[in-house]
């Protein structure tokens, strides 16, 4: 097995690392269209670009870690927006991403626990399993039993991860464009400067365990909602209730029509009650943070990446549904030209933007609402296409800072819901929970 004794935290080393994945892409593109000119089925060059591509996108980025990781895991969630033709070594490849990367060697996660913990850590459970169960973007987590009995998660942070999570982020960003090209449906950038932006508050276990003591508060006994109690924290060591269930992505690859169903309402639900609920948005959509218990309840891990909205979710978002499902256009262009949602300088017509939203809006023209991949398709290759007049529009637009998390939460369960498959009652929950939508 391939492990890491530490990760690599040489600016150079990663940089060299991060930029075989544009340079690569430009060196089989090459040998492709000469094949491709010498008589070979195109076809088949694409579909074995595709493949190797995937495969190396997946290996720079699990080696390296850190925010390359994060930024593979974060595309994750959009793979269903990607084409069939061109998507499958990618969907394969980026959902690894989600749960698996190789191990931190066990003398290194003991050093980790001793410097975290204290020298006597061991005292403090009655077991610990040194393999690690999962592996994240910045640590990893091992199965243990605490002192008195429960099972519990420890998440031990890479050594090393601080430094590579900064530096990849920079990086990333000089490379967004070529990346871009091999994740169709997804932007690139806004996923960059959001992970930019919550980079110190992820580094630290202990600002990650007070979310996760706020959820804990408000959802322990819930009847939809699960969220494991905090047994220990400390700057890089977080230790917490051992949740069990059935992942996110085993119900993606095999679940019954019900398991999707119930996934993606739950799914919707969490992510928009928890602000009026909690105070606080979970800002990490992807399958390996939510698994659904024996009693059908939604279980939530991994709060490291959460928003503060003490008063709930800005009511102007619920006023914005309401007059794009009520096609009232030209009062929305005033109010998204008010609140800064389109660039200074730049107007957008009503007509605009009821081409730009129309791709968009099915899910809140019905009660209940089908999310499929074919439908993301069509929606994200509608935007894609840089000649559309969607695209033109999508130039003149802007994403206010304070709107940046929760559209990239939406974007993701959307995503998830996607590739569950699943029908919703999607309007019903953003009635109850999106402040403004009741207004007039």
């Amino acid at each position: 097995m391939r492990t890491v004794t530490d990760i690599p935290r040489s600016r150079g080393t990663r940089n060299a690392k991060l930029a075989r994945i544009p340079l690569g892409m430009a060196g089989r593109a090459a040998v492709g269209f000469g094949r491709k000119l010498a008589g070979a089925d195109k076809s088949a060059v694409d579909a074995e670009l595709s493949q190797k591509a995937a495969e190396q996108l997946f290996a720079v980025l699990g080696e390296l870690k850190g925010g390359a990781m994060k930024f593979g895991q974060a595309l994750s969630v959009m793979e269903a927006a990607i084409p069939d033709e061109l998507g499958e070594p990618y969907r394969e490849a980026l959902t690894k991403l989600q749960a698996a990367a190789p191990p931190l060697p066990t003398p290194e996660v003991h050093r980790v626990l001793d410097l975290q913990l204290g020298t006597k850590w061991r005292e403090r459970f009655e077991s610990f399993d040194d393999n690690p169960a999962a592996s994240a973007s910045i640590g990893q987590v091992h199965r243990a039993v605490w002192a008195d009995g429960r099972a519990v998660a420890v998440k031990v942070q890479y050594p090393g991860a601080d430094e590579a999570l900064r530096a990849d982020l920079k990086t990333l960003s000089r490379f967004a464009g070529a990346i871009a090209q091999i994740t169709p449906g997804a932007d690139v950038k806004p996923i960059l400067a959001e992970l930019t932006e919550r980079t110190e508050e992820e580094l630290d276990y202990r600002i990650e365990a007070d979310h996760q003591r706020a959820f804990t508060r408000v959802f322990d006994e819930h009847s939809d909602f699960m969220v494991p109690r905090v047994v220990a924290s400390a700057p890089k060591v977080v230790v917490t209730e051992w949740l069990t269930g059935t992942p996110l992505s085993a119900i993606i690859a095999e679940g019954t029509t019900a398991q999707r169903n119930r996934a993606g309402e739950l799914l919707a639900r969490f992510h928009l009650s928890s602000p009026a609920l909690v105070g606080w948005l979970h800002c990490d959509p992807h399958p390996g943070n939510f698994m659904l218990l024996a009693d059908n309840r939604l279980g939530v891990i991994d709060f490291g990446a959460c928003a503060p909205f003490p008063d709930g979710l800005p009511p102007v978002l619920g006023r914005m549904v309401r007059l794009a499902r009520e096609q009232d256009y030209g009062p929305l262009v005033a109010m998204l030209d008010e609140h800064g949602f389109v660039l200074p300088g730049r107007t957008v017509t009503p007509r605009e933007i009821d081409e730009y939203l129309r791709p968009f809006t099915d899910p809140i023209k019905t009660e209940s609402f089908h999310f499929t991949r074919a439908w993301l398709q069509r929606a994200a290759g509608v935007s894609a296409n840089f000649n559309s007049p969607q695209a033109k529009t999508a130039r003149a637009m802007n994403l206010p800072a304070e709107y940046l998390m929760i559209f990239r939460v939406l974007a993701g369960s959307i995503g998830i819901c996607a590739q569950l498959d699943a029908e919703t009652p999607f309007l019903e929950i953003l009635t109850e929970w999106l402040p403004g939508y009741a207004s007039p």
